[in-house]
């Protein structure tokens, strides 16, 4: 993946997830940013904002020294007096106090294995922050595939209490999850489609393997154009869970299932240091 913008979508939820930032009394003092690219090149600026002068490490499975790049400042004479300044790439053994991950675990393959590095990041103490779709994503494109008989159009995303389980499998404490409806609406079916087609893989082992022809292209359209067309401007709309989760790294292991609601972490914050 080589991008030059992140999709709408991830920068939006990225923006949303960094006023969350303001809950915590103590902020971080450095930050990893994983997969910016994807996660939201526009939304790591609101981030640093309210980090203030914070240390940011990023990691980019696909192209680091890219991802450095699009965040650093652009070219001019301070720049090639001081050199580069903006974040640097994540070296092995390098920890920090917080990894943001924005729209990255549900993508992932194995996502235990995700919250491992993630947690190798982190100091003891130190804490990731994540957004990912939940279950209620692309319902109404799940029942136009399922009536058609076109497989699954993505693959099913895990409820955000199960993400607090593994969570806890994987070392971290005091997993706090919670979700919101964000809704979308496009004025065509390619519109939709041509959006729908950056924010990520189908993971699905039912998702159709071979290649569609323009004729299938065309009956998509049409049930895209038929089914999920409402109001008086006949505008298409797709509805989005978005799931938010925060954990801390402990250096002991936590054993049993936890979750904490929304109104239990602004309480907790309000007591504890991140």
């Amino acid at each position: 993946m080589n991008r030059a913008q992140s999709p709408w979508l991830h920068e939006e939820v990225g923006r949303r997830m960094s006023g969350r930032l303001q809950w915590f009394k103590t902020l971080p003092q450095s930050w990893l940013h994983w997969e910016p690219r994807l996660g939201g090149l526009e939304s790591h600026a609101d981030v640093q904002k309210a980090l203030g002068a914070a240390q940011c490490l990023i990691e980019d499975a696909g192209d680091p020294r890219a991802a450095q790049r699009h965040l650093s400042p652009q070219e001019g004479v301070w720049r090639r007096l001081l050199g580069p300044r903006g974040p640097k790439v994540a070296e092995p053994g390098q920890t920090v106090d917080m990894v943001w991950a924005n729209m990255a675990l549900h993508a992932w393959p194995d996502p235990r294995e995700l919250m491992s590095r993630w947690y190798q990041y982190l100091h003891d103490g130190g804490f990731v922050m994540f957004s990912c779709f939940g279950p209620d994503t692309l319902g109404e494109l799940r029942s136009i595939y399922a009536k058609a008989g076109w497989g699954q159009p993505a693959h099913m995303f895990t409820d955000m209490h199960d993400w607090g389980d593994m969570l806890v499998h994987e070392g971290f404490a005091e997993p706090v999850m919670d979700m919101e409806h964000i809704e979308l609406s496009w004025s065509s079916p390619q519109a939709m489609l041509a959006e729908l087609r950056e924010l990520g893989r189908n993971l699905s082992n039912a998702r159709f393997r071979g290649l569609r022809g323009r004729q299938w292209r065309a009956s998509l359209e049409s049930s895209l154009a038929q089914n999920l067309s409402s109001g008086e401007d006949h505008r298409l709309k797709l509805r989005f869970e978005v799931v938010y989760g925060h954990a801390y790294r402990t250096s002991k292991p936590v054993r049993g299932d936890a979750s904490i609601s929304l109104a239990d972490m602004r309480r907790m914050l309000g007591q504890k240091s991140a």
